[in-house]
């Protein structure tokens, strides 16, 4: 059975940003925050505002009104499809929610990956810290205990 390889991916994805900006900021932590939070800000900043966001929302409001008012004209002179149009409305709720609960797993599936992958880390870390500490002491007379 094959397993989907998404939340490997997303977990990669978030601890690579991670590391980068660790690695950007000299692995100071709050430096690294800060550096994240300055480039949202300047992506934040590429967004419309005021006129010329409701200028954009209007123009796609509109193209979206004509889609769906052409798509409502061609399926109410079609009599065969009108007779159809529940039954589709069903399955589209039901795809649409089958979608849903799959994508909660997989959002579940990545998180748990991802802490299992940290503590993973951490553990490592910590071990390769204790087994630096013993021999910092052995150089200096203290030796292993």
């Amino acid at each position: 059975m094959s397993k989907s390889r998404t939340p490997l991916y997303l977990g990669l994805a978030a601890a690579g940003a991670g590391g980068y900006y660790l690695y950007r900021a000299g692995g100071d932590v709050k430096g690294a925050k800060q550096e994240m939070k300055i480039d949202a800000d300047k992506a934040r900043e590429k967004l419309p505002r005021g006129s010329n966001a409701e200028r954009m929302g209007e123009n796609v409001g509109k193209e979206a009104g004509a889609n769906i008012d052409e798509a409502v004209d061609n399926a109410r002179s079609k009599s065969k499809l009108d007779e159809r149009i529940p039954a589709i409305v069903d399955g589209g709720k039901k795809q649409y929610e089958d979608g849903k609960k799959q994508l909660d797993g997989l959002r579940k599936d990545a998180r748990d990956q991802f802490n299992s992958t940290v503590k993973k880390v951490d553990q490592t870390v910590e071990e390769k810290a204790a087994e630096a500490k013993g021999t910092v002491s052995g150089w200096f007379g203290g030796g292993k205990k």
